[in-house]
């Protein structure tokens, strides 16, 4: 398992994400003196940035076991309730994709998170009758990519609420150094950091970089990982300076070209990309807005000037002022 030994394994080792790392410091700390299940925590943000690392971590920190399961996975209550009752004091429940629970098994968690308990109805009809079932004190790590499609019940009963935000570039350096010293690999000078700013501020990206580089460098017999193998190697996979893949600048040129620069719907620009809506709003959208290539409006998605320069296309005169109307 390749992608878990990249995985750091305690918060010291974890790069990035500061801020969340204080307070999690913190409120373990706490329930560990209080002999308490950390409270439920929710982790949110775009995918790749170190959500399941971090339940992971938490895990390992308050010296708990962790079950892992996605929202999907979870079809019917008794699943749910499976799940639950084998759960020992103070063990963790990773759930991700928590946005994608059935509503009859997102109302089941009200209660074991708040009470700790079950309540089932047994039976059909005249003859049904209700049941609680105690549960152990556990703490659910949430993990999710689209937090304002949880309800709100859900969502108020976690304790803690962590967004996870873009890496700094100097902080994508010292990913790329950390996975290039465990997959053995070297890198010259400049080399880690052209990596860094190729990843799209995102640690998975980075991850599968320096793996992509390290075998192609390898079939070439390169020992040393030059700056210019790593050009070359993300030329070939169809990565920019920025960052930008094929499908980012499909999409600003699609919006330019056919659509005048938008405004443009999402499932009109899906339709013309030939992608997924869902991709597009996961994937691709999160950081071509982080960048300041395009922003949302309510009419629909817009190409900024710095699209327009990105892509070497003039901007129409009339452009600046249909973003402001």
């Amino acid at each position: 398992m390749l992608e878990a030994t990249l995985r750091p394994s305690s918060l010291s080792e974890y790069i990035g994400q500061s801020t969340i790392k204080g307070h999690l410091i913190v409120y373990m700390e706490a329930a560990k003196k209080r002999n308490e299940a950390l409270g439920h925590v929710l982790l949110h943000g775009p995918p790749g940035l170190g959500k399941t690392t971090l339940a992971h971590i938490v895990a390992k920190e308050m010296q708990a076991q962790i079950r892992i399961t996605a929202g999907p996975a979870i079809e019917k209550p008794g699943d749910l309730a499976s799940l639950l009752t084998n759960l020992q004091k103070g063990d963790l429940l990773f759930i991700d994709e928590i946005h994608r629970l059935r509503p009859q098994v997102e109302e089941m968690l009200y209660s074991a998170m708040e009470d700790h308990c079950l309540d089932l109805v047994i039976g059909k009809g005249p003859s049904a009758r209700s049941m609680r079932i105690d549960l152990q004190p556990f703490t659910l790590i949430g993990a999710t990519t689209k937090v304002a499609s949880i309800s709100a019940p859900l969502r108020d009963r976690f304790i803690h609420n962590f967004k996870l935000s873009f890496y700094t570039d100097p902080e994508m350096q010292l990913i790329v150094e950390r996975t290039a010293g465990i997959l053995n690999v070297a890198f010259d000078t400049g080399a880690a950091f052209r990596i860094a700013t190729s990843a799209r501020a995102t640690p998975r990206i980075a991850n599968r970089l320096v793996r992509a580089i390290r075998d192609f460098a390898q079939v070439n017999d390169e020992s040393l990982i030059s700056l210019g193998r790593v050009d070359k190697t993300l030329n070939e996979l169809g990565i920019d300076s920025d960052g930008l893949d094929r499908t980012d600048r499909i999409v600003l040129q699609t919006i330019i070209e056919k659509f005048a620069g938008g405004p443009v719907g999402l499932s009109t620009l899906a339709a013309s990309t030939g992608e997924e809506e869902e991709s597009l709003e996961d994937v691709y959208e999160p950081y071509l807005l982080q960048c300041g290539y395009l922003q949302r409006t309510p009419k629909g998605r817009m190409v900024t000037e710095r699209a327009y320069q990105k892509m070497n296309m003039k901007m129409p005169a009339n452009a600046q002022g249909k973003m402001f109307a």
